[in-house]
């Protein structure tokens, strides 16, 4: 792991300077942090504000930085109005990132984008890959061959908070295939989900299939979530913001199930 880390170094270090595609997840954060002990005021983090974004994940990300003493600005991108980012099939996620590496790439014509996919996501269903791809944008993480783990261990030693964050995807990551991606939808699962962090859950999806909320929790969690007042508030709740029926789904929190539905040959989530 030492060996990864000097590589990614070595890599940064052969940069004349960089831009950091930073969510404030744990690997783009990583990623922030090692640029800017190896590059400086040449390395800057850039967070695309949108409709995607959830307004606390905005927040945390402007925070760390700031206690990072990273250079830190936000952007707006517009994925919204690209209507097969909004048809939402399953190269969606290729929209988005088109998007986002469209606007960087307009801003800063000039310095290499960096974004912090690592090896372990090379086994998933990431569209956005190829959008990277087609746009030279770089993952030194994946080039250093670092694996999620790795990456938490080594944010664990730099003292960065996010060495522990669970995993969160953009709000559209919750939305079911070929239900149509909206501002109101997002706003509503932002919403949905801050109600049932609320109540002590540190790790959660509210999955939107259209009338329906699937709710993820890890599994011992689910339990406290179906006793009899946890379960009233959180069907009222869900149900004032648009809901119709609402659900725990009992196979609990995993990242990704909205792709379970690709494997059965249904790629744009309709029957």
């Amino acid at each position: 792991m030492v060996d990864k880390l000097t590589a990614l170094r070595e890599i940064l270090a052969g940069l004349d300077g960089a831009i950091v595609a930073y969510s404030g997840g744990a690997d783009s954060a990583f990623l922030a942090d090692v640029a800017n002990e190896v590059l400086g005021a040449r390395a800057e983090a850039v967070t695309a504000v949108s409709a995607s974004l959830a307004p606390n994940e905005r927040s945390a990300a402007a925070s760390l930085a700031a206690e990072r003493g990273w250079a830190h600005r936000e952007i707006v991108t517009n994925e919204i109005d690209r209507p097969e980012y909004v048809r939402n099939a399953s190269d969606r996620c290729y929209h988005c990132k088109s998007e986002l590496f469209d606007v960087l790439g307009a801003m800063f014509p000039s310095t290499p984008i960096l974004v912090g996919t690592n090896l372990d996501d090379t086994g998933d269903h990431r569209p956005g890959q190829r959008a990277a791809g087609e746009r030279g944008v770089r993952a030194p993480l994946l080039e250093a061959g670092l694996t999620k783990q790795e990456i938490r261990t080594l944010s664990r030693e730099r003292g960065l908070s996010t060495w522990d964050k669970p995993a969160s995807a953009c709000l559209a990551s919750r939305v079911a295939y070929g239900v149509e991606v909206t501002p109101e939808r997002l706003d509503r699962i932002a919403r949905a989900e801050a109600f049932v962090r609320a109540l002590g859950v540190r790790e959660l999806r509210v999955r939107d299939h259209g009338d329906l909320a699937r709710i993820e929790v890890p599994p011992e969690e689910l339990a406290r979530l179906a006793s009899p007042d946890v379960r009233a508030r959180l069907a009222a709740n869900l149900r004032e913001l648009g809901f119709v029926y609402v659900t725990l789904d009992l196979e609990g929190f995993r990242s990704g199930s909205m792709n379970a539905i690709l494997q059965i040959g249904r790629p744009d989530g309709r029957s």
